[in-house]
């Protein structure tokens, strides 16, 4: 996707800025770039990095996650059972993919940008994205910098993973 000239389903260019403004609004108050690393035992290094994209909604707002699916062409939604006080089970858009997440949603967030602080968390999620790209994420050294990363973004408390990769540092990394 190449910003907003191929948002998919715009008939105009009023439209096409319509949507994309929509769309930036809409992810910087329920929007949220994560990079979840977990074990995974099959992995060479026993652990992986997920960069994702999600957009919660209640389910009674999936309507408008579906658009997102329509305008990136890329992305599913789901709807997760909820076990907390909501009444309204949770829907979650979702990319996953690193090249629909490289390629669709970095770009199209590049050129509509973000103006909360999702706006450095973005920034955060893209420098990641680079450092898997030039698969730093397959050494020890590179998975620690993504740890570091990580650790800054969402205002997400220290985890154990970077205190895990520093202990457990093998000597050829």
């Amino acid at each position: 996707m190449d910003g907003s000239d191929n948002v998919r389903g715009a008939d105009n260019q009023q439209e096409r800025l319509w949507i994309c403004g929509w769309i930036a609004g809409f992810v910087d108050g329920e929007g949220c770039f994560s990079v979840p690393i977990f074990r995974n035992h099959k992995a060479a290094l026993r652990w992986q990095v997920q960069p994702q994209f999600v957009v919660a909604q209640s389910v009674s707002g999936r309507d408008a996650l579906e658009e997102l699916v329509s305008v990136f062409g890329c992305g599913k939604v789901y709807v997760n059972q909820r076990h907390d006080d909501h009444r309204e089970q949770l829907a979650l858009y979702s990319v996953k993919r690193f090249a629909d997440l490289r390629d669709i949603i970095v770009p199209f967030f590049q050129e509509h940008q973000l103006r909360t602080s999702k706006r450095e968390n973005f920034d955060r999620f893209v420098r990641v994205l680079r450092l898997i790209e030039e698969r730093k994420h397959l050494t020890i050294s590179g998975l620690i910098e993504i740890a570091e990363i990580v650790e800054t973004m969402n205002r997400r408390k220290p985890s154990n993973v970077l205190r895990i990769l520093r202990d457990h540092t093998p000597t050829n990394s």
